[in-house]
């Protein structure tokens, strides 16, 4: 198990440089903290519980598409069912689903490498 130690993370055979640090200048772990929220999911009144981050997310995709969060969440939840039968965790599809959002506009080379498209 890796740990992290200052500027370097701790391997079995020693310290490895990190290039890019993780912890941005002005990292905020509030993001990191979870919360509940009551939503309602196509009719059925639920509690889903993610990280700062995903909501504020959340509230950004609601914003683009004008509609509500509850609105957004029940149209994954009713595309999900629909497309793939459902799913077995649904926190983490839209933990998934935040995260190929903010990964939008960017390409993936050949290599593996992720850049900006």
């Amino acid at each position: 198990m890796s740990r992290g130690v200052g500027s370097g993370v701790m391997e079995t055979s020693g310290f490895h440089k990190i290039k890019v640090d993780p912890f941005v200048k002005g990292f905020d772990m509030q993001l990191a903290k979870p919360l509940s929220r009551s939503v309602r999911l196509n009719g059925f009144s639920t509690c889903l519980r993610l990280e700062e981050v995903y909501w504020n997310i959340l509230t950004e995709i609601a914003r683009i598409n004008a509609c509500s969060v509850s609105a957004l969440l029940s149209y994954v939840d009713r595309e999900v069912h629909l497309r793939y039968g459902g799913v077995k965790n649904f926190s983490g599809l839209v933990r998934v689903v935040c995260v190929v959002h903010a990964l939008k506009g960017r390409i993936t080379a050949p290599d593996g490498q992720v850049g900006l498209g």
